[in-house]
C-alpha cells in the first residue's frame, strides 16, 4: 500500500514535472505560429491598393476659341394678318343671310341683316314731326320779330326741332346696327347661324380672316434677345412640309414673359402660297451672326448642378471644379460665356469618379 501510494505520488510529481517542460515548448510554438501568420497576412496585403495611391486615368479636352454661329429651331404659329369674330351689335331676328363660306369678300359687304321694320317705322314719324317742329319754328322766328313772343318762347321751338333731329340721328344709328358688314377684305369661314334665327351681341355669326398676308408669332429665350433684330429674315418649315418659307421680323413684344423667360416674336411671311393658312404650326430656324471668339467645350464636360453647371479643369495634374456658364449649343458642343478660358484643359471622361482636389493623369488630350 505504501509502495502503491508512493508510486501514485511518484507518477503525480512525474506528471507535473513532464507538464512544465512542455509548456515552454508549446508557448514557443503559438509565438512562431503567430509570427508565420503575421508574415503570411502581410505578404497577402501587398499587392492590393490599401497601402498604394491610385491614380485615375481620364481623357481630356483643350479649350479653344473658334468662330460659332447660332442656328436656333424654336416653334411658332403662323395667324392672319386680321381676323375677327362677326357678332351683331343689337339683338333681333336674322332676316336676310349673305353668306358665302369659305369664300372671299369685300370690305362693306353686306353678310347679315336683322329685322328693322320697327325702327324704319320710327323713323318716318320723325320725319313727320321734324318737318312740323321745322314750320313751327319759323312762324316763331316771324313773330319774335315783330315782338309777338318772347325769346323764351322762341327757344322752345328751336329746342324742339333739335332733340327730334337727335332722335333721328339715333334711330338711324339703330337701323345700321342692324346690318352686319365685312370690316376688312378677307376670307369668311363657316356660319354658325341660319336664316330666321334670333341672335344677341354674343352670337357668332361666322368668322373673317385676312389671308392674303400671314404673320409668323413665336418666342426665342431671353439669352437670344440681343441677337433679334427688327427686319431679320427667318425660315421655317410646316409640318409634313419639307418646303423652306422666309419671314422677315417686323416687331417684338415690349418685354420677356416671365413665366417662360422668352420674347414674343412676330414676322411677316414674305413668300405666301396656298398651303399657308393660319393656325398651322412652324417650326422656325433663326441664323445669328457668328462669335469669332467663342469658348466651347464637349457637351459631356458639362455636370449640372443643383445650382448652375461645373467643368472639371486639369491644373498642376489635380482636379478643379469651375463654375461656369453656358450660351448656345449644338449637337456635341455647348458655348462657355464664363468660367473658362482659351488653353484650358479640362476633363471629359469619369466625371462622376473625379473628386474635387484629388489627383487625376491625362490618358489622351484632344483639341478637335
Amino acid at each position: 500500500m505504501y509502495i502503491f501510494n508512493d508510486h501514485l505520488i511518484y507518477s503525480n510529481v512525474n506528471l507535473k514535472s513532464r507538464s512544465r517542460c512542455c509548456l515552454p515548448v508549446a508557448i514557443a510554438g503559438i509565438i512562431a505560429f503567430s509570427a508565420c501568420g503575421g508574415k503570411n497576412d502581410k505578404i497577402a496585403r501587398l499587392p492590393g491598393s490599401g497601402n498604394k495611391e491610385v491614380i485615375m486615368q481620364v481623357e481630356g479636352y483643350i479649350v479653344k476659341a473658334r468662330s460659332l454661329g447660332a442656328n436656333v429651331e424654336v416653334p411658332g404659329t403662323l395667324v392672319a394678318n386680321q381676323s375677327t369674330e362677326l357678332h351683331p351689335e343689337i339683338s333681333g331676328r336674322i332676316v336676310q343671310l349673305n353668306v358665302s363660306e369659305g369664300r372671299q369678300i369685300s370690305q362693306g359687304m353686306l353678310i347679315a341683316k336683322l329685322f328693322d321694320a320697327d325702327l324704319q317705322a320710327t323713323l318716318k314719324k320723325l320725319h313727320v314731326q321734324l318737318q312740323i317742329a321745322n314750320q313751327n319754328e319759323q312762324r316763331s322766328l316771324q313773330l319774335i320779330k315783330i315782338q309777338g313772343i318772347s325769346q323764351q318762347d322762341y327757344d322752345a321751338s328751336l329746342l324742339n326741332v333739335n332733340n327730334i333731329k337727335a332722335d333721328i340721328e339715333i334711330t338711324q344709328a339703330t337701323i345700321i346696327k342692324t346690318e352686319i358688314r365685312a370690316p376688312f377684305n378677307g376670307k369668311v369661314g363657316l356660319k354658325n347661324i341660319s336664316m330666321g334665327a334670333f341672335v344677341t351681341p354674343a352670337t357668332i355669326v361666322a368668322t373673317i380672316q385676312q389671308t392674303d398676308i400671314l404673320k409668323l408669332d413665336f418666342s426665342v429665350p431671353e439669352k437670344y434677345i440681343p441677337q433679334v433684330k427688327v427686319g431679320q429674315p427667318v425660315q421655317f418649315t410646316t409640318e409634313g412640309n419639307t418646303k423652306k418659307y422666309t419671314a422677315k421680323i417686323m416687331a417684338t413684344e415690349s418685354g420677356v414673359t416671365q413665366e417662360t423667360r422668352s420674347l414674343s416674336i412676330r414676322a411677316i411671311v414674305q413668300n405666301k402660297e396656298a398651303g399657308l393658312v393660319p393656325g398651322i404650326f412652324a417650326k422656325v430656324v433663326l441664323n445669328f451672326d457668328p462669335d469669332p471668339n467663342a469658348i466651347v467645350v464637349p457637351t459631356q464636360a458639362i455636370i449640372p448642378q443643383a445650382r448652375g453647371k461645373k467643368v472639371i479643369v486639369y491644373q498642376g495634374g489635380l482636379a478643379k471644379f469651375n463654375d461656369v456658364t453656358t450660351g448656345i449649343r449644338d449637337s456635341s458642343m455647348v458655348q462657355i460665356t464664363s468660367g473658362l478660358k482659351a488653353g484650358d484643359t479640362i476633363v471629359t471622361t469619369g466625371l462622376l469618379s473625379v473628386r474635387p482636389d484629388t489627383k487625376i493623369q491625362m490618358n489622351k488630350i484632344s483639341s478637335q
